[in-house]
Formats: C-alpha cells, sequence, structure tokens
C-alpha cells in the first residue's frame, strides 16, 4: 500500500477523517455537513479515502466494564534473541492470544510492550505465567498494572 502524500489530503479529507475517528456511524449526510459540502462530493471523498486505505476500517468501542474485562495490564517482553526467526515467531503467537489487545515492537530497554486486558489481577497472573511468558523466545517480562485509563 503506498503512502499518500501530503497534497493528496486536503483539509476537508483531514476534517473528515477527525469526524469519523469520533463517530464512526455517521451518516455521509451529517459528515457532509459537518466539513461543508454537499452529500455527492463528500461520499466521492470518503470512497476514496476507503480505496487508499487511510480508513482502515470501523469498529464498536465496547464499555470493558459491563463486560467484567476492565483489569488493564502493560507488559515488557524481552526476547532472547532477535533475529528475524525468532521475531517472526513471537509475533505470530502473540496474534493468537485474545488476552492481548495490543503488541508494540520497540526501540529501547526491551523488544515488545503489551497491552493485555483480563477480568481481575488472578486471571492477569495466569494469562501472564500460561501464555505470555510460554511465548516463544521469551526471556523476561515486567508487569505495570493500569490504575485508571484516563484517554483511549
Amino acid at each position: 500500500m503506498e503512502s499518500v502524500s501530503e497534497g493528496q489530503i486536503d483539509s476537508y479529507d483531514l476534517k473528515m477523517l477527525d469526524l469519523l475517528e469520533q463517530d464512526g456511524r455517521m451518516s455521509v449526510t451529517e459528515l457532509a455537513s459537518r466539513v461543508g459540502l454537499s452529500k455527492t462530493p463528500c461520499q466521492v471523498r470518503f470512497k476514496r479515502l476507503l480505496e487508499r486505505g487511510v480508513i482502515r476500517g470501523f469498529r464498536a468501542v465496547l464499555n470493558h466494564h459491563l463486560l467484567n474485562r476492565d483489569h488493564v495490564a502493560f507488559a515488557e517482553v524481552k526476547l532472547e534473541i532477535t533475529n528475524e526467526e525468532a521475531l517472526g515467531a513471537f509475533n505470530r503467537a502473540v496474534a493468537q492470544l485474545p488476552a492481548i489487545e495490543a503488541c508494540h515492537m520497540i526501540a529501547g530497554q526491551f523488544d515488545y510492550l503489551l497491552k493485555v486486558r483480563t477480568r481481575d489481577i488472578a486471571e492477569y497472573r495466569r494469562v501472564m505465567g500460561e501464555q505470555i511468558a510460554t511465548l516463544p523466545y521469551v526471556r523476561s517480562t515486567s508487569t505495570y498494572v493500569v490504575m485508571e485509563s484516563v484517554k483511549e
């Protein structure tokens, strides 16, 4: 997928993206009204942003408290080695774990930062011991428990 240069995205596109990021279910009619376009040009722009991959998709934002999944921890992971084989094996394995909400490769003192969402600390401990610590090439982990999510 090619990147989109600055000249290909104008202020209307940026405003549309900002509004859609806040409310992905906004109708094209409302979107057009809020950015100052008529419906047809807004639809054309929207379709172009989708086709170019600028908009990758839409998803529901869940209330994790109501789903009894509001315990969040971040885990630093250091690997034994960081060659392509080890990185690929770790990446494939981590993608299979539903409790891991996000996984980022980091340049720094550790190799990966995982966002882990569980029911409570006991479930987190089980996920850490039985799943994360046993991922391929894991040497060590450190955990940071979230006390409050200020912005997600």
